[in-house]
């Protein structure tokens, strides 16, 4: 593993970058993002070390906010941000003497998923493939699934006046990210605490969400990117992942002109952030699909 380093607004974005010792002079390359509130050594990590193996050099990146990566305020979720923080990663792998510029592909994990589409979209003919596992696909009907009609109504009106508080008066106010009980937090639940709360008690990612976060986040989907997408796309979905219609109405979305492939089995969305066996098969999916596009 090597670090990088590489900018985007003036603001420093920090990765590490896997890359197997087979002596190819120039390689494909792939970026990979992961979930909401996200760091670098979680499950990106996970697949760019597989990636790496599998001959490609795989750049797992904090975005801004969060991590080793700069900017400020801390823990702020700004897709919109992280459409230009992944863009800014694909070029950085275009620019390695090591790397084939014509064969530069993104993996996308959760809600990485939403942020990829519309990375995709903006650059078009530049990105050579998309693979997107356990998707968080965002549009209008996902989000009333995720938060109900009236906690998306309050989430919105709550991060618009955190906003108007940061900008009047650079304070920011924070929750916790996620929460075993209570629901006014970044991804409420016990099914996602379980999972980051013991990288919190490691002192490895931070459990915190800047309220104004919902101001963006809230405002962003993914849908509209799909309808424009022209890389070739690998869905990699199920029952037990997360709102699987909003998967089912993206890939719906995507013009019959691109070509698409879905695997949907019944495999839980977090096996797909730390248990091995389930890493290495969706790993080998996209590694094939790649090859192929």
């Amino acid at each position: 593993m090597e670090k990088a380093r590489f900018k985007v607004r003036g603001i420093e974005l920090v990765g590490d970058v896997y890359k197997s010792e087979d002596g190819a002079a120039k390689r494909p390359a792939v970026a990979i993002i992961g979930p909401m509130t996200y760091q670098k050594e979680q499950a990106p990590t996970e697949y760019a070390r597989r990636m790496g193996d599998a001959g490609y050099v795989a750049i797992a990146y904090d975005s801004r906010y969060r991590g080793e990566s700069g900017g400020a305020p801390r823990a702020w979720e700004n897709p919109a941000h992280k459409v230009e923080d992944l863009k800014a990663a694909i070029t950085y792998l275009k620019s390695r003497d090591d790397v084939d510029e014509n064969r530069v592909f993104v993996l996308a994990i959760c809600q990485g998923s939403s942020v990829a589409f519309r990375a995709a979209a903006e650059l078009r003919g530049e990105l050579c493939g998309l693979a997107t596992i356990a998707g968080h696909y965002r549009d209008p009907e996902g989000d009333l699934e995720w938060l109900t009609e009236d906690g998306l109504a309050a989430r919105k009106a709550i991060g618009e006046a955190a906003r108007a508080k940061f900008e009047a008066t650079g304070e920011v106010d924070y929750v916790k990210a996620v929460d075993q009980t209570d629901m006014n937090v970044g991804m409420p639940g016990e099914f996602v605490w379980v999972w980051y709360q013991p990288w919190a008690d490691r002192g490895q990612w931070e459990n915190r969400y800047a309220v104004m976060s919902d101001a963006d986040l809230l405002a962003f989907d993914s849908i509209g990117a799909a309808r424009q997408l022209t890389a070739p796309w690998l869905m990699i979905h199920g029952d037990n992942c997360f709102i699987p219609s909003a998967a089912r109405r993206h890939m719906e979305a995507v013009p019959e002109t691109t070509r698409t492939k879905t695997i949907w089995d019944d495999t839980p969305h977090l096996a797909y952030y730390d248990q091995s066996d389930v890493i290495d098969r969706a790993t080998e999916e996209v590694v094939n699909w790649f090859r192929a596009a």
